[in-house]
C-alpha cells in the first residue's frame, strides 16, 4: 500500500507521483482495489470490477518507462457508469437483470477516449436500474442487479441518482475520477449529496454513442470527481471535438478546448451572478448553507444579484416527462435492436422480462414509466412538439436566456439539490428540492461544488450559463472552490446520529 490518502488525493498529486517514480500505476490500482474491498461490502458502488484493470496498470507504467505518457490521466484508474459500453470482460447492464449477460461489440466513444488518454478503466458503477426511468416510486442507487448503494456519509440516507455508484466511488476513495450521465440531475444530485463535483456538459459536447439512452434531446455524460480541477481534467479527455455530428443546442459547438486553463483561483473577480432562493425557500436545511455561500461569491469579488425569477419545477415537468417517455422509447428500441448478445431486443421485450421476473426486479417498486413510454406518441406527433417546445420555452427563452439577458449575468447559482433523505423501499425517493432541470431541459451546462454540510451530510450548489460555456463554470466554480474549502471526505457512519 503507498502512503497516499486515496479520497483526498488528486489527479494531478498522482500525476506527478507517477512521473516521479514514488508509485506506479499497478501499485495505485493495486490500492484502489484494495479500498474497495475493504469498504464496498457497506456502500454496494461497484457494479463490476475490470479483471483486465492490473494487466492496463502495467502496461500503463511501461509506456511510460519508454516514454510515451499519454497526458494527465496516463495511468490514473478511473470507473465508469453501468450504461457506457466496454468492449471487455464487463457487460453493460443499466443495472437490470435483463442485460445481465449483455456484453456489448465495441467501447462507447467516452470510454474509447478515456483509454486513448491513457486511464486505467478499473470498473463499473451501481445505478439507478434503467438511470432512473423505471418508476415513480424508485429508490435511488437501486437496481435489481446491484441491490442498495448507500451513501458514505451516513448508510442510512441516499446515494441520489441515477449516476449513484460513480459519486459513492468518488467520495470513497475508490479510484480518481469517474463518469456519470445525466438526464435530469443524474450527475448534480449524486455528487452534491456524496460531497464531489460533477460537471453536467452541454448536450453534444461528449458524446452519446454507446451508451444506453433515455432522451435524446437531454441525455449527456460528464465528469465526477473531488475537485473542479480534476473534473476539467476529465472533460478535457471525452469532450467530442468533432463538429459534424447532431447536437441539441443550435449554437456553434466549440472545436476544442484547455479546461483546465480556467482554473482561476480569483476567477470570481468582476463577475455578475443571479442567485435563485425559490430552491432554498422550502429547505430550511440548505438555506443558511445558500446563505453562506452567496456571502463567500460576494467576498471573492463577485456581485450577487437576488431574487432572480426562474421557472417551478412544477411548470415543466409535465411537459419534460411526455418528451423523455416519447425519446426514451425511439433510444431504447435503437440501442437494443443493435446489441447483440441482450436478451431483449425492445422496450416491449423489457415490459414482459420484468412481469416474468416481478420477485426479483420489481420486489419494491414497478415500472409504470417504461410502460407509459411504451404508449407515448411517436417524435413526429405534435403532443411530443409541443411538449418539446414548451420545455424550452419556460426553461431557456423565458428561463435561463432572459435571466442572463435582462440582469446581464455571467452565470445563475442556486442550490443543487436538498440534503440526502434517508433510504425508502417502500414509499420510494423524497426527490425534493433538484434544480437541475434549468440546466437539463434546454440541453445547458451546469456544475455543482461542494458547498457545506448540514448534521453532518453534504450540500453542494449548481453554476449554471449558457450553452458551451464549460469554461466560464469551470473558471467560477474553482473560484469558489478555492475560497471556502469546505469538502470533507465521509466518515461512513450508519446514520447523522451516532
Amino acid at each position: 500500500m503507498t502512503d497516499l490518502a486515496l479520497d483526498r488525493t488528486d489527479i494531478a498529486t498522482l500525476h506527478n507521483s507517477l512521473a516521479d517514480g514514488s508509485v506506479s500505476s499497478a501499485e495505485l490500482t493495486g490500492d484502489y482495489l484494495s479500498r474497495i474491498k475493504k469498504y464496498d461490502s457497506a456502500l454496494s458502488a461497484v457494479l463490476h470490477l475490470n479483471p483486465e484493470a492490473e494487466d492496463i496498470a502495467r502496461q500503463r507504467d511501461e509506456e511510460r518507462a519508454n516514454g510515451k505518457p499519454l497526458g494527465p490521466l496516463h495511468g490514473i484508474p478511473v470507473m465508469v457508469k453501468d450504461n457506457l459500453d466496454t468492449r471487455d470482460s464487463q457487460p453493460t447492464t443499466a443495472g437490470s437483470l435483463a442485460l445481465a449477460e449483455h456484453f456489448a461489440a465495441k467501447d462507447s466513444e467516452v470510454v474509447q477516449k478515456l483509454r486513448g488518454a491513457g486511464a486505467v478503466l478499473l470498473g463499473k458503477t451501481n445505478l439507478s436500474e434503467w438511470a432512473n426511468f423505471r418508476s415513480t416510486r424508485s429508490a435511488s442507487g437501486w437496481s435489481s442487479l446491484g441491490g442498495q448503494t448507500r451513501n458514505p456519509y451516513a448508510l442510512d440516507r441516499t446515494p441520489g441518482g441515477s449516476s449513484s455508484g460513480s459519486a459513492v466511488a468518488v467520495a470513497a476513495g475508490f479510484c480518481a475520477a469517474a463518469i456519470g450521465t445525466e438526464t435530469d440531475g443524474s450527475i448534480v444530485g449524486p455528487a452534491a449529496m456524496n460531497g464531489v463535483v460533477g460537471i453536467k456538459p452541454t448536450v453534444g459536447l461528449v458524446s452519446r454513442s454507446g451508451i444506453i439512452p433515455i432522451s435524446s434531446s437531454q441525455d449527456t455524460a460528464g465528469p465526477i470527481a473531488r475537485s473542479v480541477a480534476d473534473a476539467a481534467f476529465l472533460l478535457a479527455a471525452i469532450a467530442d471535438t468533432d463538429t459534424t455530428g447532431p447536437v441539441t443546442v443550435q449554437d456553434k459547438k466549440p472545436v476544442a478546448v484547455d479546461y483546465p486553463a480556467y482554473l482561476k483561483a480569483d476567477g470570481l473577480a468582476n463577475t455578475r451572478i443571479g442567485a435563485c432562493r425559490l430552491f432554498a425557500e422550502d429547505q430550511a436545511s440548505i438555506r443558511g448553507v445558500f446563505e453562506d455561500s452567496l456571502t463567500a461569491l460576494r467576498e471573492a469579488g463577485a456581485q450577487v444579484i437576488e431574487e432572480l425569477a426562474l421557472p417551478s419545477l412544477v411548470s415543466v415537468r409535465e411537459h419534460e416527462l411526455v418528451v423523455m417517455a416519447t425519446e426514451f422509447r425511439q433510444g431504447l428500441n435503437d440501442y437494443l435492436a443493435t446489441a447483440q448478445a441482450a436478451s431483449v431486443r425492445s422496450l416491449s421485450d423489457l415490459i414482459t422480462f420484468n412481469r416474468n421476473n416481478t420477485e426479483r426486479v420489481m420486489p419494491y417498486f414497478a415500472q409504470e414509466l417504461l410502460e407509459r413510454s411504451a404508449s407515448a406518441p411517436s417524435i413526429s406527433d405534435s403532443i411530443y412538439l409541443t411538449a418539446r417546445r414548451e420545455s424550452l420555452r419556460l426553461t431557456a427563452s423565458e428561463g435561463i436566456d432572459r435571466a442572463l439577458s435582462e440582469h446581464r449575468l455571467d452565470a445563475i447559482v442556486v442550490p443543487t439539490t436538498s440534503t440526502p433523505w434517508v433510504i425508502d423501499w417502500v414509499n420510494g425517493d423524497n426527490r425534493s428540492g433538484s434544480s437541475a432541470y434549468l440546466a437539463a431541459v434546454p440541453g445547458y451546462p451546469s456544475i455543482t461544488v461542494p458547498a457545506g454540510y448540514v448534521h453532518g451530510l453534504p450540500v453542494g450548489i449548481s453554476f449554471i450559463a449558457g450553452p458551451w460555456q464549460e469554461p466560464l463554470l469551470i473558471r467560477l466554480a474553482h473560484a469558489f472552490e478555492s475560497v471556502t474549502k469546505v469538502r470533507q471526505p465521509p466518515g461512513f457512519k450508519g446514520s447523522i446520529e451516532n
